[in-house]
């Protein structure tokens, strides 16, 4: 480590040496030494570390640890894949170091080994042997991901989850598989996410790797509050996502299996794909950069790649409870705040860190997160860096200890204009950027699109009493750009675009463009700024939220107190936030234009300056005359079209059952939206569009299933009437209509 002398005066001692550097002339300014440059290249050797004779990246931080004074040391990674069989480790001893990208090269440090050698079957498939030791999870082929062959889901009426195991081997086919104790089991529950390994199939049952069932099941008493009515036995659990890597579920292009009594990797090519060309990455290494109570350390210009996360392939499996942690381990403490959940595996993990700076690098094809930064990292940034492709979340910051020791408080950490996209592909319960119980925090100005589940979630503990007085506090998430997040195909409830948990005063939550969250979703259930739970004391302000599944802010416990909603521009309105002395004032509600005011935050948010807006289209129906065939209880038809998709209106159940709008004259239809009640009643309707009341000559578009939230319907008419008219049975329930032209 380069040390430097400092001298600490006290008492008077400390008074006249002040006034002794205030009277003194001030010296001639000097220049700070040049950095002190150490070169690593990805087949280096040696100790010189010089252009001619780059070493190692260890054998380069071993160097760097013999340069004495103060002078800097900066390591540059020449061009090339490093290829680390273990994580390139850091200590106190390696303070002060920058490892950078050399000038115009593109340093890769890969967790990954190549798959070779791949044989043709006459099925159209290939197989190669897996590299020693390896057990393949994740395979990219040429830079793309490979899915894991996967089948059908399997409702819970033949897959019955119980505590000890599950119903289905026979029904499905499982039992006669080749090798079921290869496959698992992927299963949703809300806001949780499970995949366990089948252990054994005796006729009809299935039972699976422990401990990774019982902790996914009922009874553990380890978990969050009443999270028993979210496990995979609970009445909840509706289905078996999917089972994944078995052969006889290898039938479409780009899925890939694991054989673990061959150890062999057998794939179905895309089309345009030769395996006896491409090339065939499996990631194997954890952790690919480990900082640990280091200071000054400055990452800049990396790109980490094929990390693992092997956690999910053993027993433990993987027993997620939220936001990408999982319950692990056979026994342990009895707790309701999820202080023992554990993080998943990151390629760069920064642990105790002091003024450690991670810039412009890049995370991509990992089977585990990006980066954390864990026990007592403080006053330490992530910026202006790239996620994308990753199994797990981007970033976690922080732990779940409400009041830790000390030197184990995170505070003043900051995530800045980073770019996260298609993380948590495989585990869709992580959210993007996750922090626990932090102080001082900064998330600003960060893109996040196309995630499974939550985009920015801050803060822990749910109702239980550590979340009432805990660090957490002063933290700010401003200014970023979110979009089509909580998306509805991955089946993750109960979240949102930025979500909160535990009392945190002087919180903000400011100047963030979120559109489309849980858009197009079958119930109310995604959230654009979600303060759940004990969330407390935060203000959301100036923020401009549109086309929300549900609520654009949601503060629904009465435990969640003194939060304030002012400023902000909404497409829709909510309810009176809950909690004592939380209060909702001078929002823009209800819009179908956003203002210029509005435009310019949106575009000033997230990570690559002005970005796009969509915009808001105009509502016709807003302004018309609406009513309906019958009505169920005191709602009027108008409630659907009052511009708020918390409020509904539902006909009595009966055949041919109506609501529609008088638009007042006949005008052109481009689009209508139709977004279902709270009880998604409305299932198997038309939507009809004419000139006249009686309908003559109509035109008709019909919708099978469930009105969505909404059902999206692109028209080309020229219409006065708008109904939308039940044809099968039941009632018609909605919780707004919009006629755009």
């Amino acid at each position: 480590m380069r040390k430097s002398l400092r001298v600490v005066t006290t008492g008077i001692a400390a008074v006249a040496a002040a006034a002794t550097v205030a009277l003194a002339p001030l010296p001639a300014a000097q220049a700070a030494p040049a950095p002190k440059v150490l070169r690593a290249a990805p087949h280096g050797s040696g100790t010189d570390c010089t252009v001619g004779h780059p070493c190692s990246v260890e054998g380069a931080r071993d160097a760097a640890r013999r340069v004495t004074g103060d002078r800097a040391v900066r390591v540059e990674l020449a061009d090339g894949t490093y290829a680390l069989t273990r994580p390139l480790k850091l200590g106190p001893d390696d303070s002060g170091v920058t490892w950078a990208a050399a000038p115009g090269a593109e340093p890769v440090l890969s967790g990954g080994r190549a798959v070779t050698g791949w044989t043709a079957n006459a099925d159209g498939t290939w197989t190669a042997k897996a590299p020693e030791g390896v057990t393949p999870r994740q395979l990219f082929v040429d830079g793309r991901r490979a899915v894991r062959a996967r089948g059908a889901s399997c409702a819970a009426a033949v897959c019955d989850a119980t505590k000890t195991g599950m119903t289905g081997a026979g029904k499905t086919g499982i039992a006669q598989w080749a090798r079921p104790t290869d496959a698992e089991a992927v299963i949703s529950v809300r806001w949780r996410n499970y995949h366990c390994r089948i252990a054994s199939v005796t006729g009809d049952v299935m039972t699976f790797a422990q401990p990774c069932w019982t902790n996914s099941a009922s009874g553990t008493n380890r978990t969050g509050p009443a999270w028993d009515s979210t496990t995979v036995d609970s009445t909840r659990y509706a289905k078996v996502a999917f089972f994944e890597n078995a052969p006889e579920l290898l039938d479409q292009p780009g899925e890939f299996v694991w054989n673990s009594t061959a150890r062999t990797v057998t794939y179905l090519p895309r089309k345009g794909e030769d395996p006896r060309r491409f090339r065939a990455v499996t990631p194997v290494t954890e952790n690919l950069l480990v900082v640990d109570g280091a200071r000054d350390v400055r990452v800049t210009g990396l790109r980490f790649a094929y990390a693992a996360y092997r956690q999910p392939s053993t027993d433990e499996g993987y027993a997620g409870m939220q936001a990408g942690l999982t319950l692990t381990g056979a026994t342990g403490p009895v707790d309701h705040a999820g202080r023992y959940y554990t993080k998943p595996a990151a390629a760069l993990t920064v642990r105790g860190g002091r003024h450690v700076v991670v810039d412009r690098t890049e995370f991509t094809h990992l089977g585990g997160a990006g980066a954390v930064f864990e026990q007592g990292t403080q006053d330490s940034t992530l910026t202006r860096s790239r996620f994308t492709d990753l199994s797990s979340g981007a970033a976690y910051i922080g732990d779940t200890e409400p009041l830790p020791a000390a030197e184990l408080v995170g505070a003043r950490n900051t995530v800045s204009y980073n770019t996260v996209r298609d993380t948590g592909v495989e585990y869709t319960d992580a959210v993007g950027i996750w922090a626990g119980y932090e102080a001082g925090t900064v998330i600003d100005h960060n893109t996040l699109q196309d995630l499974p589940y939550s985009a920015i979630s801050v803060g822990w503990g749910w109702n239980q009493p550590e979340a009432q007085k805990s660090v957490l506090r002063d933290n700010r998430i401003t200014n970023n750009r979110i979009t089509d997040v909580m998306r509805v195909e991955h089946e993750q409830h109960d979240g949102g675009a930025i979500y909160t948990q535990g009392a945190q005063p002087g919180t903000v939550v400011s100047g963030n463009y979120i559109n489309r969250s849980a858009y197009g979703n079958t119930e109310r259930d995604g959230n654009g700024i979600y303060l759940d739970e004990q969330s407390s004391h935060i203000a959301v302000t100036g923020n401009v939220i549109t086309r929300i599944g549900y609520k654009w802010v949601s503060n629904w416990a009465d435990y969640g107190i003194d939060n304030h909603a002012t400023g902000n521009w909404v497409d829709t309105d909510a309810p009176a936030l809950a909690g004592t002395g939380s209060t909702m004032s001078d929002n823009h509600t209800g819009l179908d234009r956003l203002p210029a005011e509005a435009v310019a935050v949106a575009e000033r948010a997230g990570a690559q300056g002005r970005g796009r807006v969509e915009q808001l289209r105009p509502d016709l129906a807003r302004t018309g005359t609406a009513t309906q065939s019958s009505t169920d209880g005191a709602a009027t038809a108008a409630r659907v079209v009052d511009g708020d998709t918390s409020t509904d209106s539902r006909t009595l159940a009966e055949a041919g059952a109506w609501w529609q709008v008088d638009l007042g004259t006949a005008r052109h239809v481009g689009q209508v939206e139709i977004w279902n009640d709270a009880a998604m009643t409305t299932g198997a309707f038309d939507v009809q569009f004419a000139e006249d009341a009686a309908f003559t000559d109509a035109t008709t578009v019909h919708v099978d299933g469930k009105a969505l939230r909404p059902t999206v319907i692109d028209t080309d008419t020229q219409a006065r009437y708008v109904r939308v008219r039940l044809t099968g049975t039941g009632r018609v329930g909605l919780s707004q209509v919009l006629v755009h032209p």
